[in-house]
């Protein structure tokens, strides 16, 4: 007989899943444990990974007895899910007494119910320019040697092919087949330590998921590359700072003479950096030379816990903000790149502190992107603590927000002019 409730799914460390008939999955926010509940589940979505937690032990849920417990003898399973879907509930699990942090993903709910997975997160974008279902390797793999044919200098589309081939990076396969957001990365430089940073993490710490870029491209890489990609996509967008680079606000004056040589031959497409947001004066120039939207990544829109995530070498909380005040005065497109960790996004103070900050600064979009950090760890590395009953829930969050804000686009990508157009209309 099909279970009607939901399960939990555990590992027994040689690569089988399965579930645990007598419990009930459950979820954790800043390290307590929450019952899950199937209203606040979707099913996994397609291109979503599974992983197993070693040195950690999964907890569920007992409704006979209304307790959580820890499972001896499994490991937890958690859910990396696809794009243009932000996690609600992390994995719910006990460490072990010695245990080393977690790679650098994500890590959702999920459970086994009437014969499928769920997992807990909300969809927030519908456009399908990172579904795996439409990125046919095949023709990414024929267009790359097209592009060595076209290009047989470029140092920055050799960069990208291995973005695509090796690491699996779906911005990089949307260069080669032509279409949404191309990347442009340009600096193997940074000015902060983030925590959580993909591309370099101090020895000793966590392995890195995409090796940086070791060089500068030329104007002339970056614009060649750039037009290319302009001229053959209808609604284009090619961004500066990606996973596979540092910040490019430090190799801005490169920046801004390939902005210069891409806007001398085309008003087409939007032009967007990726950005810490840590030089308001350079932020200035580029929009002055082109320009036309910035993505600002930030954890927290409050000094403290944002200082703590992005360890900052050269600047402080107020350059960021300083910045968004200089891209709002040159008419720019102002995302928010919020990276979402639950039990800290939705907690009371920093819900009330986003609040403050949308009105102070009208920014125009949030993008709600999930957290690659180890769930328990980030909280220790803030050193906070968050009573459940301080917390909103991430979905009620992320509607609120749209409720109070209806001018403010939400998602999960770069918007193209035509994705701004409709919205302001």
């Amino acid at each position: 007989m099909m279970r009607e409730r939901p399960a939990l799914l555990v590992s027994d460390g040689k690569g089988n899943i399965f579930d645990i008939p007598s419990m009930e999955a459950a979820g954790m926010k800043g390290g307590g444990f929450f019952r899950l509940v199937m209203k606040e589940m979707i099913k996994l979505p397609y291109g979503s990974e599974l992983f197993m937690l070693p040195g950690r032990r999964p907890v569920g849920y007992d409704s006979g007895s209304k307790t959580f417990s820890v499972i001896e003898k499994f490991f937890p399973i958690a859910a990396f899910v696809s794009p243009g879907h932000t996690t609600t509930y992390n994995a719910a699990y006990a460490e072990d007494s010695k245990v080393e942090k977690l790679p650098l993903f994500s890590y959702g709910a999920v459970m086994s119910y009437k014969g499928g997975f769920y997992t807990a997160a909300i969809k927030v974008d519908r456009e399908l320019r990172q579904d795996l279902r439409f990125m046919d390797m095949e023709k990414v793999r024929k267009n790359i040697k097209r592009f060595r044919r076209i290009f047989p200098h470029n140092r920055l589309i050799r960069h990208l092919e291995g973005c695509a081939l090796v690491n699996s990076c779906p911005a990089a396969k949307n260069l080669f087949l032509q279409r949404y957001e191309a990347p442009l990365p340009t600096s193997p430089y940074c000015n902060a330590r983030c925590l959580g940073c993909i591309s370099h993490q101090p020895q000793g710490t966590c392995s890195i998921t995409q090796p940086r870029i070791k060089f500068v491209p030329s104007p002339q890489e970056i614009a060649e590359t750039a037009l290319f990609h302009i001229k053959e996509v209808r609604d284009p967008v090619v961004s500066f700072g990606q996973g596979c680079e540092g910040e490019p606000l430090l190799v801005s004056d490169v920046i801004l003479e390939s902005i210069k040589l891409i806007r001398r031959e085309t008003s087409k497409g939007i032009i967007n950096i990726n950005t810490n947001a840590s030089r308001p004066r350079a932020i200035g120039r580029l929009f002055d030379a082109g320009l036309d939207s910035i993505r600002v990544s930030m954890n927290s829109v409050q000094s403290c816990f944002y200082t703590t995530y992005y360890k900052c070498v050269d600047y402080g909380f107020k350059d960021v903000l300083s910045s968004i005040e200089t891209a709002k005065r040159s008419n720019g497109f102002v995302s928010l790149n919020y990276l979402v960790m639950p039990g800290f996004t939705d907690s009371k103070y920093e819900f009330n502190a986003l609040r403050s900050f949308i009105d102070r600064y009208k920014i125009d979009m949030i993008q709600w992107r999930n957290l690659n950090y180890d769930p328990v760890s980030y909280f220790k590395e803030l050193h906070m603590k968050v009573r459940s009953s301080q917390m909103f829930g991430i979905s009620q969050v992320i509607c609120s927000i749209k409720r109070s804000y209806p001018g403010l686009l939400t998602g999960y990508f770069n918007p193209s002019r035509a994705r701004m157009k409709r919205f302001k209309v």
